[in-house]
């Protein structure tokens, strides 16, 4: 069975706008991901929205929550911005709690259309993660994994640690 890839925007999808000035989303990069990085997964890529994780609101959570109870994978992979990652994760934990699935949230801290992005390494973990994790939430970023309730965004670092 395939992988599910849940595509919610975050700095991952953010390109500049020469217009703006601004980051903005035009579309998302996931599918240019897998193939740059030669992925032989069979996945399912289900756009969700483009949006800023800090302009997700909490009916965006349980919606992003109730595809992953509907989908019929067992395994998914969410792009999601990183500032707001950990609470998605906490109302998939709750919907999910006691299931089958293995949830992998991930993301960047820079934008994969800017080339030096962290976007590509942390999709390929979060998918390796997703394969071998026991049901559960999680987040991957920068080779690591992380239970959902156990870490947070180091905002002084630029990357996520554990709380213990």
């Amino acid at each position: 069975m395939s992988i599910l890839i849940l595509t919610t925007g975050g700095t991952f999808d953010k390109e500049y706008d020469e217009l703006t000035g601004r980051l903005d989303f035009r579309t998302s990069h996931v599918e240019k991901m897998l193939a740059l990085g030669r992925c032989r997964l069979e996945v399912e890529i289900a756009p969700r929205r483009l949006k800023d994780s800090l302009e997700l609101s909490d009916a965006d959570r349980e919606e992003i929550a109730a595809a992953c109870h509907a989908a019929v994978q067992r395994q998914i992979v969410i792009t999601h911005g990183t500032d707001t990652m950990v609470d998605t994760a906490r109302a998939i934990a709750r919907r999910l709690a006691g299931g089958e699935k293995t949830v992998v949230l991930t993301g960047a801290m820079i934008p994969f259309a800017f080339g030096s992005s962290d976007g590509l390494f942390n999709l390929g973990s979060a998918l390796s993660f997703a394969q071998v994790l026991a049901p559960g939430v999680y987040i991957a970023m920068n080779g690591r994994y992380f239970e959902w309730d156990n870490c947070r965004k180091n905002r002084d670092l630029g990357i996520f640690e554990s709380l213990a």
